[in-house]
């Protein structure tokens, strides 16, 4: 997996701000694709940009700031949109890739193409002719 990270984002309000943050994520392999689960807390699904591009997965979640009514007298979280990019698979059927954000996690199901399912083959008896 490959993670890159651009220099800048902007606000909403066109405000620059430096570097961006890379959700954790969570990949499973079953046998009709990958899930990948990706933690993106304070990101809506107006906020959500998934884009598939010379086999690459990049996910882009950009989160409203609101700044407190007081001023902050210690603080662990930072008002940075989130990115990460996944290459992906061959095997992947990238015109089925489909995604839902549900309480702050992203979950993308990655299905594998026809050809690399695994497949159970019948073998027939031969017959008395």
């Amino acid at each position: 997996m490959v993670t890159k990270t651009p220099e800048r984002s902007t606000t909403p309000n066109g405000e620059a701000r430096v570097g961006t943050l890379t959700p954790m994520a969570n990949i499973v392999e079953t046998a009709d694709g990958y899930l990948v689960e990706a933690e993106m807390p304070g990101v809506t699904k107006d906020g959500l940009e998934l884009t598939v591009e010379n086999g690459e997965l990049a996910i882009v979640g950009r989160r409203s700031v609101t700044k407190p009514g007081g001023t902050a007298v210690y603080r662990e979280s930072r008002d940075l949109d989130y990115r990460r990019v996944f290459e992906l698979d061959p095997s992947i059927d990238t015109a089925r890739i489909n995604a839902k954000l549900d309480n702050g996690i992203l979950k993308v199901h990655l299905p594998k193409t026809e050809a690399v399912k695994p497949r159970r083959i019948t073998v027939s008896e031969k017959t008395n002719r």
